[in-house]
């Protein structure tokens, strides 16, 4: 994922500028500061899709699982927001590595 634009706390104070690349350690220090929002570029093979479910090995239902917890923390968020959907797709791949 891309920035499309700066990523500011909440007093202001400039986090990431646009155009920066996001990972996993940026998300978690959004989180941190307060971010819940940031507009972002996705690119068409960042999405979680079944076939990628189906060529990875993971059991349809421990991966039916982790969605569901993943959802219920994120219960009060905006699922289709596409900073949301990538801070679940983590938050699922994560939970999917402590199971293996």
């Amino acid at each position: 994922m891309i920035l499309k634009s700066e990523v500011c706390d909440r007093s202001g104070r400039l986090l990431l500028p646009a155009g920066a690349e996001l990972a996993e350690k940026q998300l978690r220090i959004f989180l941190t500061w307060g971010v819940t929002e940031a507009d972002i570029e996705l690119g068409p093979d960042e999405t979680f899709t079944e076939e990628a479910m189906e060529s990875s090995g993971v059991d349809p239902e421990i991966y039916a699982a982790a969605e569901q917890a993943v959802a219920l923390l994120f219960r009060h968020n905006d699922h289709q927001h596409p900073m949301i959907m990538e801070l679940m797709r983590v938050c699922i791949e994560r939970r999917l590595s402590d199971v293996r």
